[in-house]
């Protein structure tokens, strides 16, 4: 019996560093957001820095969540009945955000084409959506996975 609330102890605290991990990922790339929200107007100089230092955090912070929270759900290996089913309701909208944020980074992170400012303002306000509803569909998985 000692072994077996050994193991459970250590999987709560692995749980617990993954969503203290996330929640800093997201902090993180939230004041980023911020900062490029506040660079408005646009222009090329004060904006290409800080939005392709944005669109790197977002990234990291989409993927981070995915292989680390939700690829342990939708692998088996996430065992309690609570987690499973609010996963399963919140993923699909989850994904929905990631792939905005993708194509969000894809198109400013000035890599693969000039920095064009004028569809900036209108793009991060639906980023900002889009981010809103994720932010709210991992407080779920958050809750579930830190309820005993």
């Amino acid at each position: 019996m000692e072994t077996a609330d050994k193991v459970g102890q250590e999987r709560r605290s692995g749980t617990l560093d993954v969503i203290d991990k996330m929640l800093h990922e997201r902090q993180e790339m939230l004041v980023l957001y911020c900062e490029v929200a506040g660079l408005e107007p646009f222009s090329h100089e004060a904006t290409e820095d800080t939005l392709r230092r944005f669109c790197d955090v977002l990234v990291d912070y989409a993927a981070f969540c995915h292989f680390e929270i939700y690829e342990r759900i939708v692998s088996g290996r996430e065992r309690r009945a609570r987690v499973i089913e609010v996963a399963e309701e919140v993923y699909p909208r989850i994904a929905e955000a990631s792939d905005f944020a993708v194509a969000f980074s894809d198109r400013y992170d000035g890599e693969t084409q000039p920095l064009k400012t004028d569809t900036l303002s209108h793009d991060l306000s639906l980023l900002g959506e889009e981010l809103a509803i994720r932010v709210e569909m991992e407080d779920r998985i958050i809750a579930a996975l830190t309820r005993r």
